[in-house]
């Protein structure tokens, strides 16, 4: 194929990789739906065999200049997410769901990081940012399920509301754990240097909240669906293109967008609209990330991915069932909410090409495949884990 390509230029090679790209990911989702897994393990599948380490359909070029997406298609999932941010329905569970949170997401990422770091030969700046990226849930696969099952109650608002929250604890660890990591990595660094990444930060988060009043009084009842889908996009590649200058992410200031539409106005329409706008830049954000797989590394990488694998189960599953504990939550949030926080993707996947970028080739590599090929695994059982949580406690009908 690349003899193939080598006689094309460039706009054809782009319009046939993305053509191949989103074929691939249909067809093999095919597959995956027979078998009753997720979406995106097929995605991640039509990539590793895609990609330049099985049939290498796609220019090896085209691969490493597709970053881009990955900002793009976090995005999109953060102003998903932030419409979870609701006060009404954070005063109906108080500060209990804060607690938890933190209690589940930080002693998963501080067991990663020191348990990684004990029993193999790793370094602390590849630790930190294994452990940081550890501690995200993926909402898509928990609110999928709630959704196919028709799940109501108590038991579904604080899972809701811990998965969103959850991500959002993910992004404030890795800034810092990746701030920390990048001073590490120069002899000397100044305050300006410590001060400057905070300092981007918080102007990303204003952006997000000033873009997001923005889109409330430009989307009037008045706007068609096709100009409301356009400003609302618009506004997204925007703050992505502004975080793009100050490298940092775009998932804060987009999940707070999307928190303050939903505040201001009410109005879930459009989000609906937007998710049905992202499957195909999602579809291709996942099969670049299966491309990216580099599949030789799994032989001496299988131990310490089943590790992080294992370690990561756990530390959601006990801090989960300690902060439920610690605010006295009911029986069913205690037992089972962990079970429900098992799946991980979209954003762990979009923060491990970011820690790629911050530490060695080969250490980036092994960082990134780690979080690939755990990610098919929980995506594997992630959906199964949320299904019987569900069921247990007593949210869905048998």
């Amino acid at each position: 194929m690349t003899n193939f390509f080598s006689h094309l230029n460039t706009t054809t090679i782009i319009l046939l990789s993305l053509s191949v790209i989103l074929l691939a990911g249909f067809l093999l989702t095919r597959i995956t739906k027979l078998a009753k897994l997720p979406n995106v393990t097929g995605y991640i599948v039509a990539g590793i065999i895609i990609g330049p380490y099985v049939l290498n359909l796609i220019p090896h070029e085209m691969v490493g200049n597709m970053g881009f997406i990955s900002d793009i298609a976090l995005a999109f999932i953060a102003f998903s997410v932030g419409r979870f941010f609701r006060r009404d329905t954070f005063r109906e569970t108080g500060t209990g769901v804060i607690i938890i949170t933190l209690v589940e997401s930080l002693l998963a990422g501080v067991l990663i990081t020191l348990l990684m770091y004990w029993f193999f030969p790793l370094s602390w700046d590849f630790c930190l940012l294994l452990g940081a990226i550890g501690t995200a849930t993926a909402p898509a696969s928990t609110i999928v399920t709630i959704r196919q099952y028709h799940a109501r109650g108590n038991f579904v608002n604080t899972l809701l509301q811990v998965v969103a929250l959850d991500d959002a604890v993910c992004l404030l660890v890795f800034s810092i754990a990746i701030s920390i990591v990048n001073l590490n990595a120069k002899v000397t660094s100044s305050s300006s240097e410590i001060i400057l990444p905070i300092l981007y930060n918080l102007s990303a988060l204003v952006i997000g909240a000033l873009s997001g009043a923005l889109l409330s009084r430009l989307i009037t009842p008045a706007r068609s669906e096709d100009n409301r889908l356009i400003l609302a996009i618009s506004l997204l590649l925007a703050i992505s293109g502004f975080c793009a200058a100050l490298n940092i992410s775009p998932l804060l200031s987009c999940m707070l967008l999307g928190a303050t539409y939903i505040n201001m106005t009410e109005d879930k329409e459009l989000y609906k609209q937007v998710e049905r706008f992202a499957p195909p830049i999602l579809s291709i954000f996942f099969v670049v990330s299966g491309m990216n797989l580099d599949i030789t590394l799994f032989g001496t990488l299988g131990v310490i991915g089943a590790a992080y694998f294992i370690i990561r189960i756990v530390g959601k599953y006990l801090g989960a069932y300690l902060g439920a504990l610690a605010v006295g939550a009911s029986k069913e949030v205690r037992n089972y909410l962990g079970l429900a926080l098992t799946p991980q993707a979209g954003v762990a996947i979009g923060l491990a090409f970011l820690g790629k970028r911050s530490l060695p080739p080969d250490t980036g590599n092994m960082l990134l495949t780690i979080i690939l090929s755990s990610s098919v695994l929980y995506e594997l059982i992630g959906p199964i884990c949320a299904k019987i949580a569900l069921f247990c406690s007593n949210t869905i009908k048998k």
